[in-house]
């Protein structure tokens, strides 16, 4: 794709060289991936690469002319990956064993990378990042993705269309999240997880005969918002939040916010010490609003059901249509190392706080009984990923809309289409 290089010499036209030449390629975009995980694409080099691999950077660039090249086969590299997993589940009979082959390749991946036998699959996020000519042909090989990973759930009328995409969604954004808490589980405990969260794909968090009717929360339930420009300052948390949702941590650049706002750069330094500090602030603001919205939603509700679907139904509502949405933590990684951990920890408390309402409320019988620790994590996953469904959203009736997201966990992703549409 692109003006990628490639071999057009004597040096791999007969198989042996050839084989060489795609070892050595392979070895790059092996290289490249774990670089751009753990930096991002902006912040990875061909110098990088080159000394990761032991090799010139005028070796590299017979590769890969420049790093917007070897960028763009990373990531190609990674949706063809995520497609041949797709395509070797959909042999499987049903849509639950489909979806259940998908997740077991990706646990199966995840403990070849931690064995240190297998590479990881790029995190797609950082293709927000690219410019247009790199990004958009890489947009569309992900739409085939995403239509693949649809078809999982076989033939369906066009009226189901929006919830298979809602459940599509959910799957992928649950796999890319995956290697973020993954990590914290012995590779013997792999089978137990996967069982588990099959367990909640298909038989959701409701128990049975449990309808949807959020309790409607105070519009201010979020908290107050930040009002910068009360303080004599720009909105600069309201605009790169937006940015880092559209295109990433690199794209939240200090020139991109101050030209949204029209301010010099000198105002942004006379409010702010730096970046980061800002994008630390938008990332610590947004995990202040859930909190302060699940809070507020275990005031208002008379059990933990009533909690958790009040706090999913704010929060949705939220990222589909509200002006400041929450940062999306997709961003993590190629935020600088301190605030990555912090962001992390953050995250952590408030999966921690869903964790303690879904024991309460297996407890008490108001939610079905779950593994707290890994729905938990799905469901922020869920609600954090709700941003990416604004266009979705905003083709039906809002509480349409959060109504059919949520019930991909409350009524699990196997429920009759009909009913869930009819309750629609």
């Amino acid at each position: 794709m692109n003006d990628q290089a490639m071999p057009s010499s004597d040096d791999v036209t007969t198989p042996g060289r050839r084989a060489r030449y795609e070892r050595k390629r392979d070895a790059l975009l092996d290289a490249a991936t774990a670089l751009i995980n753990e930096h991002g694409a902006k912040a990875t080099t061909l110098q990088a690469v080159s000394k990761a691999v032991e090799l010139s950077t005028t070796s590299v660039t017979y590769y890969f002319p420049r790093k917007d090249v070897l960028a763009a086969a990373v990531f190609e590299r990674a949706m063809e990956r995520l497609h041949d997993i797709v395509e070797q589940a959909s042999s499987e009979p049903t849509p639950q064993a489909r979806v259940r082959k998908v997740l077991e390749l990706h646990f199966a991946l995840r403990a070849d990378v931690v064995r240190g036998t297998g590479v990881p699959i790029a995190t797609l996020s950082e293709v927000r990042t690219l410019d247009d000519a790199i990004r958009d042909p890489l947009l569309q090989r992900y739409v085939e993705l995403f239509r693949a990973t649809r078809a999982l759930w076989g033939d369906f009328p066009e009226s189901a269309k929006p919830l298979m995409s809602a459940r599509a969604h959910l799957l992928l954004e649950t796999i890319f999240w995956l290697p973020v808490w993954l990590s914290r589980y012995p590779i013997d405990e792999f089978e137990r997880v996967h069982r588990q969260l099959c367990d909640l794909f298909e038989r959701g968090l409701a128990p049975e005969g449990t309808g949807w009717s959020p309790i409607e929360l105070p519009a201010d339930a979020d908290g107050e918002p930040i009002d910068d420009e009360a303080r004599g300052a720009p909105n600069f948390l309201g605009v790169a939040t937006r940015l880092i949702n559209e295109s990433g941590y690199r794209g939240a650049s200090v020139l991109r916010i101050v030209d949204e706002l029209e301010v010099t750069k000198g105002s942004f330094y006379h409010h702010l010490e730096g970046k980061d500090d800002l994008i630390l602030e938008c990332f610590r603001r947004s995990f202040r609003r859930i909190s302060s919205v699940q809070r507020a939603a275990a005031e208002a509700g008379n059990n933990q059901w009533e909690h958790l679907e009040a706090t999913m139904a704010y929060l949705m509502d939220l990222q589909f249509t509200g002006e400041f949405p929450l940062t999306r933590t997709s961003a993590l990684q190629a935020l600088p190392f301190d605030v990555r951990e912090e962001v992390l920890d953050r995250s952590d408390r408030t999966a921690l706080r869903y964790g303690n309402t879904l024991i309460e409320g297996a407890q008490e019988g108001s939610i079905r009984l779950v593994d707290p620790n890994i729905a938990s994590q799905t469901i922020a996953a869920m609600l954090n990923s709700a941003y990416d469904l604004r266009k979705w959203a905003s083709d039906m009736d809002r509480a349409t809309a959060i109504r059919l997201y949520a019930s991909c966990l409350t009524r699990g992703m196997f429920a009759d289409p009909a009913a869930i549409l009819q309750d629609a």
